[in-house]
C-alpha cells in the first residue's frame, strides 16, 4: 500500500513537472525571452558594478547572463525530472544499473521531445546543447536520489541493530 501511494505521488509530481516544461516550451520566442529577461534584470540590478558601466557593455553582459540563466533553468528542471524518474523507478524491484538506465533513457527521450516541441513554437528553435544540459541535469537528479536512498538504507540498518 505504501509503495503504491509513493508511486502515485511521484507520478503526479513527474507529470506536473512535464506539464510545466511543456508550458515553457509552448511559449513563443518573445514570451520566453521576456521571462528570462526579467530574471536577468532582477539579478543584474543588484550589482553596483553593472549599474556603473557603459550601456553597450551592459547589453553585452545582459545577453551573456541571460543565456547562462536559461541554461541553469534547463539543468535545474531536468535535475528534478531525473530525481523524480529515479525515485519512481526505484519503487520497482530492478537492479540499480537498470533503474539508472531506465531513468536516464526516459529523461533524455522527454528532453529530446521537448526540443522538438520548441520547433513548433514561433521564434523558438531546437538546440542539441540544451539536450546535453538536460541530460547532465537528469544524471545529477538520478545520483542525488541514489545518495538519498543510500543514506535512508543506512539509517534503517542502524535502527535494526
Amino acid at each position: 500500500m505504501k509503495i503504491n501511494l509513493l508511486r502515485i505521488v511521484l507520478l503526479i509530481l513527474l507529470f506536473g513537472t512535464f506539464y510545466i516544461i511543456f508550458g515553457f516550451s509552448s511559449q513563443d520566442g518573445e514570451e520566453s525571452g521576456g521571462i528570462s529577461g526579467r530574471v536577468t534584470e532582477f539579478i543584474l540590478e543588484k550589482s553596483n558594478t553593472y549599474k556603473n558601466i557603459e550601456e553597450n557593455r551592459q547589453d553585452e553582459i545582459f545577453e551573456r547572463t541571460e543565456k547562462i540563466i536559461r541554461k541553469i533553468a534547463h539543468f535545474s528542471i531536468y535535475a528534478l525530472v531525473g530525481f523524480l524518474l529515479m525515485g519512481l523507478v526505484s519503487t520497482f524491484k530492478l537492479k540499480e544499473k537498470n533503474r539508472i538506465l531506465i531513468s536516464l533513457i526516459l529523461g533524455v527521450l522527454y528532453a529530446t521531445s521537448d526540443e522538438i516541441h520548441q520547433l513548433f513554437s514561433p521564434g523558438r528553435s531546437a538546440q542539441i546543447t540544451d539536450v546535453y544540459i538536460d541530460t547532465l541535469g537528469i544524471l545529477v537528479g538520478i545520483f542525488v536520489i541514489l545518495l538519498f536512498i543510500k543514506i535512508f538504507e543506512k539509517i534503517q540498518l542502524q535502527k535494526v541493530k
